[in-house]
């Protein structure tokens, strides 16, 4: 694989994890019912057009941003989890893991764009 192809995966998978997040917190619902709550999910994604705006689209940067976009969707739960805005235990665990799940494909997201600093050189 070339830096190319990598940092394009990246941007592939940071888009696609973004459009995921949107349409399962705005149509489906990630915390209880689906309501005002789950705005908190738009966080990351700010982070992350933030980042690529401020970092100028780079690699190193736009990997930067991804791993602040999986932190910020851990806290996202978090702060649900702790503000007791779940349902119940079920709801807490459903938060928990697709907060974590998101996080991952930020993450890996991240990973891609790292990559492809590395096999720039």
């Amino acid at each position: 694989m070339t830096s190319k192809n990598l940092y394009v995966l990246g941007g592939i998978a940071t888009a696609g994890t973004a459009i995921l997040l949107v349409l399962g917190a705005g149509a489906l619902g990630i915390i209880g019912d689906g309501g005002r709550a789950d705005m908190m999910y738009l966080a990351p994604i700010g982070i992350v057009v933030l980042g690529a705006l401020v970092f100028r689209f780079r690699p190193r940067g736009m990997a930067l941003s991804d791993g602040a976009a999986a932190v910020a969707t851990l806290v996202v739960g978090l702060i649900a989890i702790i503000a007791g805005l779940h349902d119940d235990f079920d709801g807490a665990r459903d938060v928990v893991m697709i907060s974590a799940m998101y996080a991952a494909m930020f993450a890996a997201s991240g990973w891609l764009f790292w990559r492809s600093t590395s096999l720039a050189r």
